[in-house]
């Protein structure tokens, strides 16, 4: 029975690594700066997917797919200590095998120990997915898998190692049943060595991307005679900024979400820029890339209070688009079923002025069609930075612009 759980304990310690090496990769060919595909299948190795709306590319994209973003771009992956983890359970459940012989039981005991540090992380970043990010990742389900079962198969080893014949009474080299402290404390050290040194390395490998910073370009004209721009998150003394997006592009949900999460937007006098991808009433685009865009767009600004209405439109994008394809006056009559208030606002000739002259002021400030856009004290934040690497780039163009106005 003892050998069943070791094969379990070792096969899944080899799925783990190899889901956690996918994960690493994934994120690791971000740091070009450009956008790759995405692993994400319960099949390890399986072809990558370019869908953004996957639950594996929403997760690496996510605030939580790393650590220390501010210091370096993109920060350091979390799944990168997850590589040494399993690759030290690896190690040490086939040297319990092989060179224990299954019978040494602080070895096995501290291999059980040792399995709840993925076990606890993957608990932790499962909340994560469920509860903040409203997303299933394959790759990620991978790993709190593989950490389950190493953790099951682990159980199964301590009691095997007690109910069993007990220590080789020979004793030899690898023996330490008597000396428990020896297995732990190496035990501990080896932990903190698999893990330490390739985190070290990929600090001192990974690109700075700080020359790019304030290089992507300014913004002509920041005057807004006609008010077109609506405020959505003044802070006093903050820098300015203008946001360039569109309430049902799940890009700029995203966006405002690591926003959030970096603690970086409490620095910010933001005002938005609406900017829908809908041919209703963008004349610069040939197709409604967000259906129902025009009509949620007016709504925004036609509220005294916009931020209700854009927070509406982030949690309900993806029912909104769907059925203005079905429907075309679908958004508008969802809006106003949300906020009846704006009954007479939205869709009057006011309204659709208003939208016009919000496009004529990106036309006029040279703006690209795409959304988002951020823009600091006139310094563009760079389009590739607006999502891994938003921490690094953002609080360095801070630093850098001028005061605020």
């Amino acid at each position: 029975m003892s050998r069943f759980f070791a094969v379990l304990f070792v096969v899944a310690a080899l799925l783990g690594l190899v889901f956690a090496s996918l994960s690493t990769s994934d994120f690791v060919q971000h740091l070009d700066r450009q956008t790759h595909a995405v692993h994400c299948s319960f099949i390890p190795g399986l072809a990558p997917s370019n869908d953004v709306a996957s639950g594996c590319h929403v997760a690496l994209m996510s605030p939580y797919s790393s650590v220390f973003r501010s210091w370096f771009w993109g920060g350091l992956p979390v799944a990168l200590p997850g590589i040494a983890v399993f690759a030290f359970l690896l190690f040490r459940g086939i040297e319990l095998w092989l060179a224990r012989g299954l019978r040494d039981r602080h070895a096995a005991l501290f291999l059980f120990a040792a399995t709840l540090v993925p076990v606890v992380t993957s608990v932790f970043f499962a909340a994560i997915a469920i509860f903040e990010l409203d997303t299933f990742c394959r790759t990620c389900a991978g790993i709190y898998t593989s950490s389950f079962l190493c953790f099951v198969a682990a159980i199964g080893l301590v009691f095997t190692s007690w109910s069993e014949d007990g220590p080789d009474d020979g004793g030899g080299p690898m023996d330490d049943e008597d000396h428990p402290a020896i297995t732990w404390g190496l035990g501990v050290v080896e932990l903190g060595a698999f893990v330490l040194i390739p985190v070290v390395l990929y600090v001192l490998l990974v690109p700075d991307n700080a020359k790019y910073v304030g290089a992507c370009g300014d913004l002509p004209k920041g005057s807004d005679p006609n008010k077109v721009l609506v405020p959505i998150g003044h802070h006093q003394g903050g820098k300015v900024a203008i946001e360039v997006f569109d309430p049902l592009c799940p890009a700029c949900r995203g966006f405002e979400k690591r926003l959030d999460a970096s603690g970086l937007g409490d620095q910010l006098n933001r005002k938005a820029l609406l900017f829908p991808l809908d041919n209703t009433c963008n004349w610069m685009i040939d197709s409604a890339i967000h259906p129902g865009a025009c009509a949620v767009s007016e709504a925004v600004l036609c509220a005294d209070e916009p931020q209700p209405v854009i927070d509406w439109a982030f949690e309900h994008q993806e029912e909104i688009k769907s059925a203005t394809e079905k429907d075309k006056d679908a958004a508008h009559r969802m809006v106003i079923a949300a906020f009846p208030s704006l009954a007479k606002c939205v869709g009057s000739a006011n309204a659709r002025q208003r939208l016009n002259r919000s496009l004529r002021w990106a036309v006029s400030n040279q703006l690209p069609v795409l959304t988002p856009q951020l823009y600091v004290e006139g310094k563009k934040l760079c389009e590739e930075d607006t999502d891994l690497g938003l921490d690094f780039a953002l609080s360095r163009l801070m630093a850098s612009s001028g005061g605020s106005r």
